[in-house]
């Protein structure tokens, strides 16, 4: 909405004066600050000379726009009969650019509009009764001659001079103030260069040192899993050879002993095969120091495996006085992992607990949940003091003042087994209550959890049938192609996620995402297929391991290996 506040006819050059007055006149009723006057005066004055010279007579209207959705402005529209031949004005224009908030041409062929816009300050606000008087003020508003409208210019001009001037003094002063400030920041800047390049040598020094230290410390490794698998291989032979003529002795056969000596000979047998137990857990520590201690996973019966390890420790237990129970109630039924390294830790751990518990019992928790299998050994024994909860993990360290025999090996073995595993081991303990051992083990996902929406079965009709059988359940769609080039054209209309390829059956050119098992016959020990991410025993697959490759190789492709 715009009020209109008065309307000036410009016909000759008086009016130019007039108009610039009047331009100053309204400025300032509107509360405009002094240098917004003069811009709006100088604006007018610049278009009004010029409009003049080119068309003659000028209409010159003053608004005050006021919009809901901004700030309100002053609006002069300056209007004028075009003349053929005349070019439009573009100096008055271009001045009056520089000095308002906008400036626009508008009108059509024969009449012109040169429309100019100022906002008012922030906040500024006319009801319908000031805009009345301000009216009735801007019509008293009596002419000027050209020689006032001077005086009136040159007044301004020296204010503006004035202006300068003390804006220059207060710019001198500031660029002196900004001398003495960077004549500081050089100053700090010398200064924390040189200590920055004080800091700089002692890092590079230190990380001198730290090479230093490292290559010594991957040597004095070295040295050490060196020394552990030459002893490993050094004391097998005599201590097997001394364990088997000790059992030769204890043979019926081979003569009788009395009590004293079948006990003597029977303690040499326990010994040695301790011996050969330490031997076995010092080769692997020596191979897991390597990198070369690697799994095998494989379906495990837990119940089987938890079976023979009650089998095989009761009778320490029962030797030495202490309850054994192991409760699996909670167990799975099957685990998919390397039974031989599960089997170790667990021995180690409840072998531990039978060792150090004097009176009492130890137990064996398994609970289940659906991402991990959990392996509790807690025993009533004397307990770990809080200082040497974590320097048990250290390798050959035996807590002090405990009398039992022991390497110190126990704790770290299968600690890095267990990691190796892909799980971890914790524990607890307190003097005089007993300890506690957690092993956390990842448990394997069924196949129907992994959203599969394609499968496609490659090679012949009867591998086929045996792989449609692992995983019809476990996908949305599934698909069976006899050859390569049936294969290609299924996955050319629907992408697959897993691609099976039957024994001797080979596929390129499948769109990088599937992920591509092969299935071999006997033993996956050849070579795979060139774009197969792995190859399975077609003896020894299931559901629960084909699960489990594939996650692996999606898990591998996430940290950006294939």
């Amino acid at each position: 909405m715009a009020d209109e506040l008065m309307r000036l006819q410009l016909a000759d050059e008086e009016g130019v004066f007039a108009v610039r007055q009047a331009g100053r006149h309204v400025a300032a009723a509107l509360n405009y600050p002094h240098h917004d006057q003069v811009r709006v005066a100088t604006a007018l004055s610049e278009l009004g000379r010029e409009l003049y010279s080119s068309y003659g007579r000028v209409s010159v209207a003053f608004r005050l726009e006021r919009r809901v959705d901004s700030n309100p402005g002053l609006v002069i529209e300056l209007a004028f009969d075009r003349r053929p031949n005349v070019p439009a004005p573009r100096e008055g224009v271009a001045a009056a650019a520089r000095l308002m908030d906008l400036v626009e041409e508008d009108g059509t062929d024969r009449r012109g509009i040169i429309r100019t816009r100022k906002n008012l300050p922030s906040g500024s606000r006319f009801t319908d009764d000031e805009l009345d008087g301000l009216r009735l003020r801007l019509r008293e508003i009596n002419p000027v001659t050209a020689l006032e409208e001077l005086r009136a210019q040159n007044a301004d001009l020296l204010d503006s001079l004035e202006e300068s001037r003390c804006r220059g003094e207060e710019l001198q002063q500031l660029n002196a103030e900004l001398e003495q400030t960077n004549q500081g920041v050089m100053a700090l800047y010398s200064e924390l260069s040189e200590e920055l390049e004080k800091t700089n040598q002692g890092v590079v020094a230190l990380y001198a040192e730290l090479d230093e230290k490292t290559e010594q410390l991957r040597e004095a490794v070295e040295t050490k899993n060196r020394f552990w698998a030459s002893i490993s291989h050094e004391l097998r032979t005599p201590i097997n050879g001394i364990v088997g003529l000790a059992r030769l002795l204890l043979d019926p056969q081979n003569g009788s002993l009395d009590d004293e000596q079948q006990r003597q000979v029977s303690l040499v047998v326990d010994t040695g095969a301790a011996m050969l137990g330490m031997v076995d857990e010092l080769l692997d520590m020596a191979k897991a120091e390597q990198g070369r201690l690697v799994p095998r996973p494989g379906l495990v019966d837990t119940h089987s495996m938890l079976g023979q390890l009650t089998a095989l420790l009761a009778p320490i237990a029962k030797r030495d006085g202490l309850t054994l129970t192991v409760d699996a109630a909670d167990a799975p039924p099957v685990l998919l992992t390397d039974e031989v390294m599960l089997t170790r830790v667990l021995r180690n751990l409840l072998g531990n607990a039978l060792k150090f518990t004097d009176a009492g019992k130890v137990r064996l928790t398994v609970r289940s949940a659906p991402d991990k299998v959990t392996f509790i050994v807690a025993d009533t024994g004397r307990g770990i003091p809080p200082a040497d909860l974590e320097r048990v993990f250290d390798e050959f360290y035996q807590v002090p003042g405990v009398s039992a025999a022991g390497t110190g090996l126990g704790l770290p073995y299968a600690r890095r087994l267990a990691e190796i595993l892909g799980g971890d081991l914790s524990l607890e303990s307190a003097l005089g209550e007993g300890t506690t051992v957690t092993v956390r083990l990842p448990t394997h996902r069924p196949l129907a959890d992994l959203g599969l929406r394609h499968v496609l079965l490659v090679g012949g009709e009867t591998p086929r049938r045996a792989l449609r059988g692992l995983v019809e359940n476990a996908a949305d769609r599934v698909s069976e192609a006899p050859d390569a080039a049936a294969a290609l054209r299924l996955a050319a209309s629907a992408p697959p996620d897993l691609v099976l390829l039957g024994p001797g059956a080979d596929v390129t050119g499948l769109p990088p995402e599937a992920i591509v098992v092969a299935v071999a016959e006997g033993t996956a020990s050849g070579p795979p297929p060139p774009r197969a991410d792995a190859t399975l025993s077609r003896d020894h697959l299931d559901p629960v391991l084909l699960a489990e490759t594939v996650r692996q190789i999606r898990e591998r492709r996430t940290r950006g290996d294939r």
